[in-house]
């Protein structure tokens, strides 16, 4: 009787608690808290938070792979993989990231940026954070060429993007890259301010901008298109992330595939980001997670982003000087492609400081430059150390 009390006690995930997999689990308790109490991106940490949970219960198996063995010259499966094993292959093979580029272009509204093309060298200026930091892990010596790669896109402050470039060259960060990456997009409002309002005096925070013209819908049409063209040729490994943004943008500006459009912005990126949240999360074990390396990772990644903020104020700054048309320099941190939540970041600081200004619409040219910008840094980063 006793030894059969003993065995079933040994088959419980109690019998298999670590102090690691405590520690994780109470990580994951943190990350609800942050996404469901303070209500920091609950769409992105609820799945991520969950998949670190499950992936640290001991015994559950959910990540497991399936074990295979060669009989009479064929392979037969012992046991089958873990769920989140199965779905986790959307991550690794890059599929589920540009399925969110897809939805990300359905929703977004490029006629800010197409009314004020300087936009882009705001989003241009704010992927400085990525190749500062990726000069920073490799002189930090604790990182290869392509693992230094994968941490500095966390300064573009795009988690598909941060998924889809780490699942290529650094795979066994992903879980740390990745709830970096989340993890500062969902703190936006809390990082931004205070580099914001250190950069910039009260008179230039209360800079009113002119109002933008309109776009033709001949305008917004052609506009993916092009945009897919010459990012691809010149940046061909950008190709996936751009191709599929400008996509989605290209089904909501056309007008004649309303059920695509409708689905590509709402059932299918909800499915791809349960998908993907639970399996980023799941990777966070707590053999790969709780190492020193992940310590410097998230300590390099909030400076990349702090770093990438600063640079789209400072260039926005400069733009202000040698330009005619005033600029409000709080646009500039709205580079990093934290969309739309960077954008109202600059609208909410603007207003702190001048009730009257209305800075969205002008915020959201910079924002939606910094999702092509982080795309074209992927690639660029990835023609570099993907061979």
């Amino acid at each position: 009787m006793l030894n059969a009390i003993l065995n079933f006690f040994h088959s419980t995930g109690f019998y298999g608690l670590t102090f690691g997999a405590v520690l994780m689990i109470l990580i994951s308790f943190l990350l609800l808290y942050l996404a469901i109490v303070k209500g920091f991106e609950p769409l992105l940490l609820v799945p991520i938070a969950f998949g670190v949970l499950l992936t640290n219960l001991p015994f559950a198996g959910l990540m497991a792979p399936p074990v295979m063995e060669i009989k009479e010259h064929m392979i037969h499966t012992v046991e089958p993989g873990g769920l989140l094993y199965y779905l986790f292959q959307g991550d690794h093979l890059g599929i589920f990231p540009p399925l969110i580029f897809l939805g990300v272009g359905a929703m977004t509204d490029f006629g800010p940026l197409i009314a004020n093309p300087k936009s882009l060298l705001l989003g241009a200026a704010a992927q400085f954070g990525i190749f500062v930091t990726f000069m920073g892990a490799i002189a930090s010596g604790l990182f290869t060429a392509q693992e230094a790669a994968s941490i500095g896109i966390i300064g573009g402050a795009d988690g598909p993007t941060a998924i889809f470039l780490s699942s290529k060259l650094a795979p066994h960060l992903l879980g740390a890259i990745a709830i970096a990456a989340y993890s500062y997009m969902a703190l936006v409002p809390i990082i931004q301010p205070p580099i914001m309002r250190f950069l910039t005096t009260k008179k230039e925070r209360s800079i009113k901008m002119t109002q933008l013209r309109e776009v033709s819908k001949k305008e917004k049409i052609l506009f993916p298109i092009i945009v897919t063209i010459v990012v691809s040729l010149i940046v061909p490994p950008a190709a996936t992330l751009i191709g599929m943004l400008m996509l989605g943008n290209l089904f909501r500006e056309c007008g004649v595939v309303a059920r695509l459009e409708d689905t590509a912005k709402n059932a299918m990126i909800n499915i791809i980001t349960i998908f993907l949240g639970v399996t980023v999360g799941a990777t966070a074990t707590a053999e790969g997670f709780l190492r020193v390396e992940t310590l410097v990772i998230l300590a390099l990644g909030i400076t990349a982003f702090a770093i990438g903020t600063a640079a789209g104020v400072l260039i926005a700054k400069l733009m202000n000087k040698l330009l005619d048309v005033e600029i409000n320099p709080l646009i500039g941190s709205a580079g990093v492609s934290a969309v739309p939540m960077a954008a109202r970041v600059s609208q909410v600081v603007g207003q702190q400081e001048e009730p009257s200004n209305f800075l969205l619409m002008h915020a959201m040219g910079p924002n939606v430059a910094g999702v092509i910008g982080s795309a074209v840094s992927a690639g660029v980063l990835l023609s570099l150390f993907g061979g």
